[in-house]
């Protein structure tokens, strides 16, 4: 695991908002002075089945259109962890309390990071959104991720699923 993004923006009090731009040592635009972290839920089902919980993000959002995470910017001195679970109860009506971290992959591209939290669910409930920043949720089979015939998915998450795929 790699260690929490410095913040590429002036720093503000414990808990600052992380929204706002920010560029790696890449020469990136990312979204998150802070870094940012989302929210990946599975389930498997009885036949063995892998589940992955999508967001459909609203056209006006970056990348809008396409398929994700949950997720977003994390606020000064919030752990990946928080900000993916407090990303996603910003963004659905998912409840995030009961889960438990399974795994994690971060996407470090130096000085800016984006941390992918594991969290595995007993039942592949129907998720409701709650804001703007969703057209809708839904499950797909992870085994259509990535392929012609699932869905289009948001160019960093297209980057980070083969990594994240097997955890």
């Amino acid at each position: 695991m790699t260690a929490a993004p410095q913040p590429l923006g002036s720093s503000g009090p414990l808990g600052s908002s992380g929204d706002g731009w920010a560029f790696c040592s890449q020469g990136h635009k990312h979204w998150g002075i802070y870094g940012a972290a989302g929210l990946l839920v599975r389930h498997r089902t009885t036949d063995g089945t892998d589940l992955v919980l999508l967001q459909h993000r609203a056209l006006w959002s970056h990348h809008g259109g396409t398929w994700g995470i949950p997720g977003g910017a994390r606020h000064l001195g919030e752990s990946a962890g928080e900000a993916a679970r407090r990303e996603a109860a910003e963004e659905s009506e998912l409840e995030t309390a009961p889960m438990s971290e399974i795994d994690c992959y971060v996407d470090d591209h130096g000085g800016w990071s984006y941390t992918t939290i594991v969290v595995y669910v007993d039942e592949a409930l129907p998720v409701a959104i709650r804001g703007g920043e969703s057209v809708e949720f839904e499950w797909f089979p992870a085994a259509s991720l990535g392929t012609a015939d699932g869905p289009v998915l948001h160019p960093g998450f297209a980057d980070t699923w083969p990594h994240v795929s097997t955890l």
